[in-house]
């Protein structure tokens, strides 16, 4: 069940064995893994066609990410939203149907700030579709490349309607 908030749905879970199955780690090497456990994943419903799935990593040392504040564990390690690791869902199948279990104060921030992590990951990844279809000047080809060099968003051109 996603949770309404802000007039759209979220929920925290994993993705399924089907889903690491369809993107094996030998061809999608950017699609976050914990060896054999996937990471647990704040699921948003997008307004396009599809649901974002970002997941929660402990140690992030880039600033395309939410890093989380108020917690124990982010002052020691830099935890947060990865946005680079950003998974377009376009299949239910991938969805899985229970919820993981994140920091509770992690939880809680994401909660307070799911109307601003909401925006700021749609915004990575519209920027990201724009420059692609020849609409975004925000970035010069070095600025993009380093942006998204590392993102998992090239391995979702279809879902993203990217030609």
């Amino acid at each position: 069940m996603l949770l309404n908030d802000e007039n759209f749905d979220y929920q925290i879970l994993n993705l399924t064995q089907q889903f690491y199955a369809d993107y094996p780690s030998h061809l999608y090497k950017e699609i976050a893994r914990k060896g054999e456990r996937p990471y647990n994943c704040l699921l948003l419903q997008s307004h396009y066609e599809y649901y974002i799935c970002i997941p929660y990593r402990s140690h992030i040392n880039h600033k395309y990410a939410y890093k989380f504040k108020n917690s124990a564990r982010s002052k020691r390690t830099n935890s947060g939203l990865d946005y680079s690791k950003i998974i377009i869902i376009t299949d239910e199948i991938y969805i899985g149907t229970t919820d993981a279990v994140v920091d509770q104060d992690e939880y809680n921030e994401t909660r307070d700030n799911i109307g601003y992590i909401k925006n700021d990951a749609q915004k990575y990844i519209d920027d990201y579709v724009d420059y692609l279809s020849g609409r975004q000047t925000k970035y010069d080809k070095r600025e993009f490349e380093r942006t998204y060099k590392y993102s998992t968003l090239q391995y979702f051109h279809n879902e993203l309607g990217i030609k």
